[in-house]
């Protein structure tokens, strides 16, 4: 049975004078257009783009909208200390009333982990270990080290028991391994042809399968879509994504066709129709914001995707 389609968005415009302000007036708009979810990456040390604190940042647009889902692609967890960040979340996920969706992630950047005192090379052991302690302490469960005789618990707990969902950004093999032990969904790197990313979802799945755990019926995908019927913008648009690709992930990307979907009503409708039958896709998040693309024409385009997809929704 082919899954209903839930599409997000990400952030479109980094322009005005306050980042929360310009945060919260485009969650409003995804809001009022008909999106479920608006996402924030975290990322450091950035200038002009850095989200270091994704969850204050959602938390000031939970007071700001209704109903519309409220996520984090990535949230660093080798940087950060288990409990405080699982107060965090749990705090979070009350102030919104049960919207969140927590990407987690590892963190790519060596000077990150150099600024935060971490060692790159434990990010992955880290992960695991801080996550096993935020989930136990979801659950309820004492807290490792508290007196046995007067235990000490995580409080407030998440509305969303155990905790909210949680997906894995994974972008190699060993990370794919890493979520499909945890049982956990897989958020896919941005960058990745549908071809790779149905030759991880095949490896994710047999190791899911292979250490126990329940089929994964959540297959969220990043995509960068814009949905226009004019031939010279999309051309434009292609241009401009392609010259936006960081150096370090060039090798990795390829061809702009490869990653991007960027056409009028009918193409996008096609491709997003592809990826559900290829991947199972459940969840699209559209990665938005073009370079040199006016705020109003990429509402428009955000519209348009939303008309074409209706059906699948």
């Amino acid at each position: 049975m082919t899954p209903t389609l839930h599409v997000g968005t990400t952030v479109w415009s980094w322009g005005g004078s306050g980042l929360a302000d310009t945060l919260c007036a485009q969650a409003q708009a995804a809001e009022a257009q008909g999106f479920d979810s608006f996402w924030l990456p975290e990322n450091h040390l950035a200038t002009g783009t850095a989200i270091p604190s994704p969850l204050m940042l959602l938390a000031a647009i939970a007071a700001r909208t209704q109903t519309i889902g409220l996520g984090c692609t990535s949230y660093l967890l080798p940087i950060r200390h288990p409990l405080l960040a699982a107060e965090e979340v749990a705090v979070l996920d009350r102030l919104c009333g049960g919207r969140l969706t927590l990407g987690l992630g590892r963190g790519l950047s060596a000077a990150m982990f150099q600024a935060f005192g971490v060692p790159a090379g434990d990010k992955r052991k880290l992960f695991q270990a801080n996550l096993d302690i935020m989930r136990r302490a979801w659950r309820g469960e004492p807290v490792a080290g508290s007196d046995p005789d007067a235990p000490v618990r995580l409080a407030p707990l998440p509305l969303q028991q155990p905790s909210p969902p949680l997906w894995v950004a994974a972008f190699g093999p060993l990370a794919l391994q890493q979520v499909a032990g945890l049982g956990l969904p897989y958020l896919a790197s941005p960058v990745e042809s549908l071809d790779v990313l149905e030759e991880n979802y095949r490896r994710y799945h047999g190791a899911v399968a292979a250490a126990g755990h329940t089929p994964i019926a959540t297959i969220p995908v990043m995509r960068t879509v814009f949905v226009t019927g004019d031939n010279a913008l999309a051309a434009r648009v292609r241009t401009a994504l392609a010259a936006g690709v960081p150096v370090s992930m060039r090798d990795r990307s390829g061809a702009v066709e490869d990653w991007a979907i960027v056409g009028d009503r009918h193409y996008a409708r096609d491709k997003l129709a592809e990826y559900r039958e290829r991947l199972q896709l459940s969840h699209l998040i559209v990665r938005a914001g073009v370079p040199g693309v006016s705020e109003s024409l990429q509402l428009e385009s955000q519209q348009s995707l939303l008309g074409a997809v209706a059906d699948m929704r």
